[in-house]
């Protein structure tokens, strides 16, 4: 890849969070200018030299000010939770969204940003038995998932509309990635996925060892450091607008997620125990990445059982002192 961002001001936007702590790590090495918004937490890893901006994306003057000066801008800020939250009460992630994606796209194209990038998900896509590519959009949206689904796919058309329903466009790249894991997910009871939520409990010895659904559930996991790559080497070669599947491209069930883990963990004997009760999502979702390969030269090299490995070891070090919930207290 040429280093198109050695030197480039790039905006990361949501980054204290998972993905855009990771995202500005990757980029700062890659010799950007950096500036990152946050919120209402700190940084979970500080990266010197990055400018950390409060701000708060549904005002329009705040997106803005945080675009200003920016060439490359990576909408990475979302209003996210886990499996309950999201069943229970599934308004909160509309609105805070909507106006934060609107906005940013806004002052992007006012401060004439060269190219855009929205981290949507695999939520746009309808039930299936295969492996879904980017023009299996139906509109027919998972029941849980249906007012995130939307939240995200009309987020999907608000940058279509910047990039080819207007005479002076910009360049815009949607990413709908696949299950991401690893290094600063979220790990707190409350906010937690599967991925995260599991190697906790494991982590925590937990005895029985409770998993939410019948563990038959179908996923694809990718380790971020993987979708990193991939996001930069697509976003480097996209000039106009597109849509891409980032995922690893291999179905695997929460059961043999569980294998892994236990085995990593050395807790062979948990008792495992699948309560149905609990709140599950999508039962099948595998993820085509045809298109990706077509664009640049990819694949996946963290294997599931690495990437699980390097994640714990990541958060006995990380933690060792502390848990997530008191990290997570943390306010600016």
């Amino acid at each position: 890849m040429n280093n198109t961002f050695e030197g480039s001001n790039v905006l990361v936007t949501g980054a204290a969070g998972f993905l855009g702590t990771n995202l500005v790590k990757r980029l700062s090495s890659l010799g950007a200018n950096i500036r990152g918004t946050i919120y209402n937490r700190p940084p979970q890893f500080k990266v010197n030299g990055v400018e950390y901006v409060k701000a708060d994306l549904t005002s329009e003057e705040s997106c803005k000010e945080v675009t200003n000066g920016m060439d490359y801008v990576f909408m990475a800020a979302a209003n996210s939770s886990g499996a309950e939250i999201m069943e229970k009460t599934p308004l909160v992630h509309l609105t805070p969204n909507v106006v934060m994606n609107a906005q940013i796209l806004a002052a992007a194209y006012e401060n004439n940003i060269k190219k855009f990038c929205f981290i949507s998900s695999n939520t746009v896509y309808p039930l299936t038995d295969f492996a879904v590519s980017e023009g299996d959009v139906n509109y027919k949206y998972f029941e849980k998932y249906f007012i995130v689904g939307w939240m995200k796919r009309f987020s999907e058309i608000m940058c279509e509309m910047y990039s080819q329903r207007i005479k002076s466009p910009m360049t815009t790249v949607v990413v709908r990635p696949g299950n991401l894991y690893g290094p600063y997910d979220k790990f707190t009871w409350k906010e937690s996925k599967v991925m995260a939520a599991l190697m906790r409990r494991a982590i925590e010895r937990h005895n029985p060892f409770v998993v939410w659904g019948d563990g038959k559930d179908v996923k694809d996991f990718l380790y971020i450091d993987d979708f990193i790559d991939a996001l930069l080497l697509t976003f480097d070669k996209i000039n106009d607008h597109s849509t891409i599947n980032i995922a690893s491209g291999i179905p695997v069930t929460i059961r043999e997620i569980m294998s892994a883990i236990q085995n990593i963990t050395n807790i062979p004997d948990a008792i495992i125990e699948y309560d149905s009760m609990k709140p599950t999502m999508i039962p099948k979702r595998m993820i085509n990445i045809d298109y990706l390969k077509t664009i640049v030269d990819w694949g996946p090299k963290t294997s599931l059982h690495q990437g699980i490995k390097n994640t714990i070891e990541w958060y006995q070090e990380y933690f060792k002192d502390s848990n997530p919930e008191n990290l997570h207290k943390k306010v600016l």
